[in-house]
């Protein structure tokens, strides 16, 4: 009998619960899961089901509160600060999907992923070899001496993948890799991913919620609640997970499909088990589609471009050029396009954030490039709410008083926190109010950033990626939000995303390509 291979990562009723002011949230709860040697597992699960928190347990940054996590044969809870240290840059590769904390400001590409080779004794000639051999099969051979400053969102992501991944680690622990990243570069990335992995017979453990992920993977794990609910390979129907003394989730779907009955009947047919409502008026419930009010009968034009050029140094080609466009209220609008092509850039035109190069930029009426940088902030506070790729919250405060905060800066007055719990309850935080930011999931904090900008009503409101770490359910949720804000409240709303799922329920998509901008816009409807 062949002695049984030690997995990689083995995690048995695995336990975390963070309390703050009173309050015990639960991340997860008996968790328990296993990966073997040469394995890639993708982990999939809506915003707040533990998935990042799992990751933060398998590097040792977050302890257990109950159970056990040895990863590589290692029990992470016998090794110190200093041991976990090293044991972390000897044999882990780790991608977060805050991935501009991975890069240093002061550093170009290929110096961020040879440092991590430097650290381990490496070369420093070596070292950039390698890196710049990375960098160049994740299409950044002409960006190695750029800093992140310079780079786009995605470009910065993949700069900080190749880092996680240049020392060939034993084992990848990576966090949306692909978040941030449209079709074709996301399926490069995992590609990679891949790639590297299997040709040194490393393992991979990746949450995501790509297709492109799905197609890499061995095996994909769905988790709720902090608990493994299914498990399947791709191309396959899941199987639901029994834990522990028998509990097993059954999936919303099922549930709506007997009219969400509350109470039910299990009984044993043959081999089958077979889940049946308790109630007798229940009845099958059919997907109700999304009811957008009707949109106002008078619009008007609340920011233009016209001939807009913006280019970084005089030695790179523009970002965009010529570009003209009006964004109309009561409109829901899409920026689409590869990354690199000037989304987040344009966003931070209409902003007032940056200036442009050449042409202009009205906001209400107003050139932009003709105020004074107070001017221009007065005119953001009133007329602009931003939602960047970043939440930027304050991390001692909880979900309901960030809201409160940003009402507050705006527009002082005593209503500021009903406006604050209504706008949680829309993006689906009715019962996060009074958790911590620091203690909600990356998707949770995406959605406060929302609400904080919902709250307001703004005239404008420009979202860059605002569904890159949500789920499809809340993507979904999130996007029929923002267009009822753009339909009910005559508001602007402008996104910059790659998500399909947004921008089916756009009413424009302003197509950006590479150095120049597609000249038409296209109505949502012809895209479907």
């Amino acid at each position: 009998m062949e002695p049984r291979v030690r997995p990689v990562i083995d995690v048995q009723d695995a336990f975390r619960i963070h309390h703050s002011a009173g309050i015990a949230a639960v991340a997860l709860q008996g968790l328990s899961l296993q990966v073997g040697e040469g394995e890639i597992v993708v982990v999939l699960g809506p915003s707040g089901s533990g998935k990042t928190t799992l990751l933060r347990v398998l590097a040792g940054f977050d302890p257990l509160s109950a159970g056990s996590a040895h990863v590589l044969g290692v029990n992470l809870a016998n090794l110190g600060p200093s041991a976990l240290a090293h044991f972390r840059a000897q044999n882990l590769g780790l991608l977060d999907q805050h991935y501009a904390r991975a890069l240093s400001p002061y550093l170009s590409s290929v110096h961020s992923v040879a440092l991590t080779l430097e650290l381990l004794g490496i070369p420093r000639d070596r070292a950039r070899l390698s890196a710049a051999d990375l960098l160049e099969r994740v299409k950044l051979d002409d960006r190695l001496d750029a800093r992140p400053a310079t780079l786009s969102g995605g470009e910065q992501q993949r700069v900080a993948l190749c880092a996680s991944l240049v020392h060939r680690p034993r084992l990848l622990l990576a966090d949306e890799p692909g978040g941030e990243l449209d079709s074709a570069n996301a399926e490069l990335v995992y590609a990679l991913i891949a790639e590297l992995v299997r040709e040194q017979g490393g393992s991979a453990l990746i949450v995501s919620h790509d297709e492109a992920a799905a197609a890499i993977a061995d095996r994909l794990v769905y988790v709720r609640d902090g608990r493994v609910v299914e498990e399947g390979k791709p191309g396959y129907a899941a199987a639901l997970v029994v834990t522990e003394p028998g509990w097993i989730r059954i999936p919303d779907p099922l549930i709506a499909g007997i009219g969400d009955a509350r109470r039910l009947n299990a009984t044993l047919r043959g081999d089958a088990v077979v889940i049946t409502s308790a109630s007798s008026s229940a009845r099958s419930a059919l997907p109700v589609a999304a009811r957008l009010e009707p949109r106002p009968s008078q619009r008007r034009v609340v920011a233009e471009l016209r001939d807009v050029s913006r280019q970084f140094g005089a030695s790179r080609p523009p970002v965009f050029e010529h570009l003209s466009h009006r964004f109309e209220s009561g409109s829901f609008h899409a920026i689409v396009g590869r990354s690199g092509t000037g989304k987040t850039t344009l966003l931070h035109l209409l902003a007032g954030l940056d200036r442009p190069s050449k042409g202009e930029v009205l906001i209400d009426g107003s050139e932009t490039a003709a105020m004074s940088r107070a001017r221009v902030a007065a005119v953001r506070r009133k007329h602009i709410a931003l939602v960047t790729q970043e939440p930027g919250l304050v991390p001692h405060l909880s979900a309901r008083e960030n809201v409160e905060l940003g009402l507050q800066i705006r527009t002082p007055n005593e209503g500021v926190r009903a406006k604050a719990v209504e706008a949680l309850i829309e993006v689906g935080l009715k019962h996060r109010l009074d958790h911590r930011a620091d203690q909600l999931s990356a998707g949770e904090r995406q959605r406060v950033a929302i609400a904080r900008a919902v709250a307001t009503r703004p005239s404008i409101l420009l979202a860059d990626e605002p569904t890159a770490r949500l789920d499809h359910t809340n993507a979904r949720t999130v996007g029929e939000l923002l267009a009822r804000l753009a339909h009910t409240n005559a508001t602007a709303v402008v996104c910059a995303t790659h998500d399909r799922t947004l921008i089916e329920l756009t009413d424009t998509q302003l197509v950006l390509q590479a150095p120049a901008v597609e000249p038409d816009v296209q109505p949502a409807q012809a895209q479907r």
